[in-house]
């Protein structure tokens, strides 16, 4: 069967697309065993290390604190970086230069300098020269380096979202006498959206895994300087790293199913929103109903 976008395989692509998948499968079989084997002939098996989290005291003092401690984080960082990055996104836009220029330098610096650098100018900014305490510090810290440089990568983002829509849009919208407010606000960026719900999700998955940077660095008790705790009291490295990245696997997963189906609902109610006429109105847009006659105004009979 034949598609408008693609030709259906025949007998020969069948059979080679059913032996690369079988390559593949086997390859995959083959670098997990290779990884098993090394695990166990280094001893990384053993139920020793693995023992301790299946108690309680693991999670309780280490991990779930860890986790918590990232969750805020993050939340904080998505929760003032998706405004602010949309406002200079929007910014970059404008008709005026005084208000296009700032915001396009902004975003090109802060774009330009590693998370991690601006981590450690926060971190030192809050210690000389504000009064936040040693405890919350690096929380600070990392947050206001994730805000920084995921700003101006949403803003970006952002920009191009708007650009990517047709010049139709706008020019409709001018046409109508909407200003470009109005324009922006009902037009252009509800139709972005949803073409940038992915990139955006892409951006937010980085805001979480970068959390751990300010726990290597500036001492942040995140999930990952929580599990440098807890294999140092348990002994167990190499299983406290395989959990670790379990717990951001399903972390990040949660995040990404969750706009997956935010992106599937948006697309529906875009497809649903056409208005719908009931009987009375039909009769008055139908002449025939009202006996050959349009409306009053319509210009008398037919």
């Amino acid at each position: 069967m034949t598609s408008v976008l693609y030709d259906a395989p025949g007998p020969r692509a069948k059979r080679r697309n059913v032996l690369i998948s079988v390559v593949f499968f086997a390859l995959l079989a083959l670098l997990a065993w290779f990884v098993w084997d090394a695990m166990d002939e280094k001893g990384q098996l053993e139920w020793a290390l693995w023992k301790p989290f299946t108690e309680s005291d693991a999670w309780t003092t280490y991990l779930l604190p860890g986790l918590g401690d990232t969750l805020t984080a993050a939340a904080l960082a998505m929760v003032i970086a998706l405004p602010l990055g949309a406002f200079f996104g929007i910014s970059r836009l404008s008709d005026h230069v005084w208000v296009r220029l700032p915001a396009a330098w902004v975003v090109e610096f802060f774009r330009a300098i590693p998370v991690l650098l601006l981590m450690l100018f926060a971190n030192e900014f809050y210690d000389r020269w504000t009064n936040v305490s040693s405890e919350q510090r690096p929380l600070y810290a990392v947050v206001t380096g994730l805000v920084l440089y995921n700003a101006s990568v949403l803003a970006e983002v952002v920009r191009a979202g708007i650009l990517a829509l047709p010049k139709g849009q706008t020019e409709a919208a001018k046409a109508i006498g909407l200003r470009k407010g109005q324009t922006m606000s009902s037009i252009l960026l509800p139709q972005a959206v949803t073409a940038m719900l992915p990139a955006i999700v892409s951006q937010l998955v980085v805001i979480v895994k970068d959390t751990a940077l300010g726990g290597v660095m500036i001492g942040f008790t995140e999930l990952l300087n929580s599990r440098g705790t807890l294999a140092a009291n348990y002994a167990n490295p190499v299983p406290s790293f395989v959990v670790v990245a379990i717990l951001f696997i399903v972390l990040n997963f949660i995040l990404t199913s969750f706009a997956s189906w935010l992106e599937k609902r948006l697309r529906r109610s875009k497809r649903s929103t056409g208005a719908v006429l009931s009987a009375e109105d039909m009769e008055e847009l139908n002449p025939a109903a009202t006996g050959g006659t349009y409306g009053t105004g319509a210009g008398g009979t037919i």
